[in-house]
């Protein structure tokens, strides 16, 4: 083979539509932009109008509230952390916190923190510092024989 020889595979690109030439070539008269008026011009913004009547956006109501300042946690459970230190990700002799659990892949963005959740059963014994807990991932991390140090209570009691 030859570098002059290489061709694309038969089918691979078509030629391109050349339109408003003739009736008879398909794509004569509107050339495929349906009829006159603004819609068949470049550069039209009327996505949403419905005539002049109010649109449905703004014909329903806004609901909710988003706060500006909320903490928004990665949320792990038990039996996640668990299943890392089964498979040797995560050592349970040191300390477990945001960091360890991203080298581990257990998390991918910091975020706000981590909180961990108490579904799953933890078996290994280890400490966690972490922004959050559950007050069932407490009792099991107590249970079996870790510590728990939440961030937020100690930020809280520091003020």
């Amino acid at each position: 083979m030859k570098l002059n020889e290489v061709r694309d595979n038969p089918g691979a690109s078509k030629p391109r539509m050349r339109v408003g030439r003739g009736i008879g070539s398909g794509k004569g008269k509107q050339a495929g932009r349906g009829g006159k008026g603004q819609t068949a011009r470049s550069g039209v913004s009327i996505r949403g109008f419905e005539g002049g009547q109010m649109p449905l956006h703004r014909r329903l109501p806004k609901r909710g509230f988003n706060p500006p300042s909320r903490t928004v946690y990665n949320e792990v459970n038990l039996s996640r952390i668990q299943s890392a230190i089964d498979a040797g990700k995560l050592s349970a002799d040191e300390t477990i916190t945001v960091a360890t659990l991203m080298r581990a892949g257990v998390v991918t963005r910091q975020r706000d923190g981590v909180k961990i959740l108490g579904s799953g059963e933890l078996k290994a014994k280890a400490n966690f510092e972490v922004a959050a807990a559950s007050k069932s991932a407490a009792a099991a991390i107590e249970k079996a024989g870790g510590s728990l140090k939440t961030l937020r209570d100690a930020a809280a009691s520091s003020e």
